[in-house]
């Protein structure tokens, strides 16, 4: 059979790009690595390893330096590879129920520019993704970067998302969003590739790459805020479940007869005795009518007794329901994020002590159960990670060895 010269001078081509990004990715994911260690991971032969590492330092995406000497080795140490944090950029957007955080990060992981701003995300996603263009507009041009300095944008919605399609699968928690191939508008707006997950998710994986996580490898960790939600690691990677919707605890029925109606249209769900909405209530009456979350959470901070017990009781329900996933999944650790999270002890003891109460011996003996360290930006940094370093591999990307680059978080 004939072969057309062009087709496979293009086939060529399309391989060699490939293989770069194969390259790429692994040093994306370990922060750095030899050429040897490329080589083993990507199933490439050491000298094709070595061109394509030659191309991408002469493009400035990659640099060198020798790895530390071992302790009381001999001959010359190897050396290692990593990105150039100055080769390009990506972008982090947070849609939250009712706010969007937006930043620009190198591929180091710092951030070089970020906003915030009110918006109510639910209802209208055109509207949304309008206003997310817009701010990512805002951010680069604050960071002195244009657009095509960006290697690609991640993207967290606090409902579930199909990982492989980017489909928005619930019209109850999103309404305004069900049935839409979010990634792709996106994209479209920003005219480069998107990555979208679950918010809960992508602060499972910024706690795990830089936060209270890192070095663990079967984790829960729970948003809790005006939703709530858990991305789960299990054996060192995101347990997404086939349509999405893995980790959505504020729907377990916990209330089994006459609860409160919630959004999902059943009665009793989890995020009707625990959520922000349903405390907000329960002090409004007690702390007036203007009393918001942030103001809750100041309260809690200070010491206001009726204010901590209502956090208590919240994290007791929600420590009941971990107990059942705890005795499932026999995690390691349980992350306590989310804006309530900032509420003090009060929170994080309630969920330990039910976990303590309600699983089996066996696996509440193993699990800690600790507040996050990244606070509201979590999701935030995990938008930028799924950039920068993948959802893959975690468990390997995050144990600690010799040579490993530290992200830095703060601008």
């Amino acid at each position: 059979m004939l072969v057309d010269p062009e087709h496979r001078v293009g086939s060529l081509q399309g391989l060699r790009v490939r293989n770069r990004a194969l390259v790429v990715s692994v040093l994306r994911r370990r922060g750095t690595a030899s050429r040897a260690e490329i080589a083993r991971a990507t199933g490439l032969s050491r000298s094709t390893v070595s061109t394509l590492v030659g191309e991408l330092q002469d493009d400035g995406l990659v640099v060198e330096h020798e790895a530390a000497a071992p302790r009381g080795g001999t001959g010359r140490p190897p050396v290692l590879l990593a990105l150039d944090p100055s080769a390009g950029v990506a972008l982090g957007l947070d849609f939250g129920h009712r706010h969007l955080r937006v930043a620009v990060a190198d591929l180091s992981s710092r951030v070089l520019a970020e906003r915030r701003v009110e918006l109510d995300v639910d209802h209208s996603a055109t509207a949304s993704l309008d206003a997310a263009a817009e701010l990512a507009d805002d951010v680069l041009e604050e960071a002195g970067i244009g657009r095509d300095r960006v290697v690609g944008a991640g993207m967290g919605l606090p409902g579930p998302v199909h990982r492989g399609t980017g489909l928005v699968g619930s019209s109850v928690i999103l309404p305004g969003w069900a049935g839409l191939h979010a990634q792709d508008e996106l994209s479209e707006r920003l005219g480069m590739p998107v990555e979208v997950d679950n918010d809960a998710n992508l602060g499972a994986l910024a706690e795990l790459r830089h936060g209270a996580a890192r070095g663990e490898a079967d984790v829960v960790y729970v948003k809790v805020a005006s939703g709530i939600g858990a991305g789960i690691v299990l054996g060192g990677r995101l347990h997404q479940g086939v349509s999405g919707v893995a980790g959505e605890l504020g729907h377990v029925e916990v209330v089994p007869e006459g609860g409160e109606v919630c959004r999902c249209g059943k009665r009793g769900c989890l995020e009707t005795v625990a959520a922000g909405a349903s405390l907000l209530g329960l002090l409004r009456s007690t702390h007036g009518d203007d009393l918001d979350l942030p103001g809750l959470v100041r309260l809690a901070r200070e010491g206001d007794l009726s204010t901590n017990r209502v956090v208590g009781d919240a994290g007791r329900a929600i420590g009941r329901v971990l107990a059942d996933l705890c005795n499932h999944l026999n995690p390691s650790l349980v992350v306590i994020g989310g804006e309530l999270a900032a509420a003090g002890d009060a929170l994080v003891d309630g969920v330990r002590e039910a976990i303590g109460r309600h699983a089996l011996a066996a696996a509440a003996d193993v699990v800690r159960v600790e507040p996050a360290t990244l606070g509201e930006r979590a999701e935030l940094l995990g938008a930028l990670a799924l950039v920068i370093t993948g959802s893959d591999h975690l468990a390997a990307s995050t144990s600690a060895g010799a040579g490993r680059t530290v992200p830095r978080l703060h601008p």
